[in-house]
């Protein structure tokens, strides 16, 4: 049975079992519906944004060759971030998804598809696909929870080294490609003991990534640049600033969906004996959507619509605008709240959360209850109260 982490006030509590199976055949027939109805338009949208990507990108590299001029460096640095991101967001994401294979087009299929990115494809699938789109938001058993590295509930036990959140969660966004590929190795883990360590398949998954690293990086700091003669040095500058974009932009896009207030967490033992309707129900109340226009949807991998991605992850993601008011209507049938905001708002509240989790539950009630303690009020016999309020 799906269980909320210990809430307050639990928002599924007024749903039957009932209901769930049968919000969970309500979804069904969503998708049953997308399904049947994909086609030529469906096809001609991917093979239309790699095309633009591709020559976006290599417009971008041709302009690079003149970056000694200032001009040429703005112009093929914003053109490249842009192409990085709509390959790694809309296109890389999307098709090892297999939102595509029903094509049986093998240049843009889940199997034969390699990203430019540090974490190679089969390693990223296996980590994305199966284990967080399975629990998503399960304590303990979705690492996209905060990466493994953050404190991402209140009942998560506090330690010290929680202070630190904040700061490694930016550099985390500074170098997110090389985060998620530690993350697929579940590098933390298999360091910690010899036992994983001497792993012959842990060695062989760090020699791929290895690999994948020193293919990107010779392309982008090493090949690109010797190709700009002169402009070499100001060509990697631009190759590393479009790969920081692409990353601060990721990690964003991925903590809106994830982590601002609002979106809930469930406790390890909620996926026993799950149900496909509560299967459903978690990937509703585990995500969040990001409010703005098609171009922004289109940058995002269209993840800004979460919620939508969340409950079909192998439907086209051009489709999640179209069926997005259909999921949005479901919420509020079934009193449920459907989590959005804008970019600002969502970064803004997941970075809050962020800061708030790193440090002890009861902190701000600490920190309240000195000040009525020295308020005039305390001062002249009144008793702080658990919240601060003078009794």
């Amino acid at each position: 049975m799906t269980t909320l982490q210990k809430k307050p006030d639990n928002p599924i509590a007024h749903l039957t079992d009932e209901d769930i199976e049968t919000l969970g055949a309500e979804l069904d027939a969503i998708r049953a519906e997308v399904v049947a109805s994909r086609g030529e338009s469906d096809a001609a949208y991917i093979r239309k944004v790699i095309d633009v990507q591709r020559k976006l990108e290599l417009s971008s590299r041709a302009v690079l060759l003149f970056s000694l001029f200032p001009p040429a460096w703005l112009a093929g640095t914003a053109g490249l971030s842009v192409a990085k991101i709509l390959e790694n967001m809309e296109i890389g994401h999307n098709v090892m998804h297999g939102q595509w294979d029903w094509m049986r087009d093998p240049k843009i299929h889940s199997t034969t598809w390699e990203w430019d990115n540090a974490s190679p494809s089969e390693q990223w699938k296996h980590s994305h696909n199966e284990v967080h789109h399975t629990y998503t938001n399960v304590i303990g058993r979705d690492n996209d929870l905060g990466y493994g590295i953050m404190r991402v509930d209140e009942d998560q036990r506090w330690y010290p080294l929680y202070l630190a959140q904040p700061l490694w969660n930016f550099i985390n966004a500074c170098f997110f490609e090389y985060g998620i590929a530690a993350y697929d190795l579940e590098l933390g883990k298999n360091l910690r003991s010899k036992k994983r360590r001497s792993s012959p398949e842990f060695k062989a998954r760090g020699k791929q990534v290895l690999k994948k690293i020193r293919s990107q990086m010779t392309k982008d700091y090493v090949l690109h640049p010797v190709l700009s003669g002169p402009s070499a040095v100001t060509t990697l500058s631009a190759n590393a600033t479009a790969n920081l974009v692409r990353n601060l932009w990721t990690h964003s896009v991925i903590m809106c969906g994830h982590f601002p207030e609002g979106v809930e967490t469930f406790e390890r033992r909620s996926i026993e004996g799950e149900t496909r309707g509560e299967w459903y129900l978690r990937q509703m109340l585990g995500s969040a959507n990001i409010t703005g226009s098609p171009l922004m949807h289109l940058m995002t991998g269209n993840l800004s619509f979460q919620v939508e991605h969340h409950l079909f992850p192998d439907l086209p993601s051009n489709r999640y605008q179209e069926i997005a008011p259909k999921v949005q209507e479901l919420f509020e049938r079934y009193g449920l709240t459907y989590t959005t905001g804008s970019l600002p708002r969502q970064v803004g509240s997941a970075w809050k959360k962020v800061f708030r989790l790193s440090l002890p539950n009861d902190f701000g009630k600490k920190a309240t209850a000195k000040v009525a303690s020295i308020a005039p009020g305390g001062l002249l016999g009144g008793t702080a109260t658990e919240d601060g309020a003078a009794a």
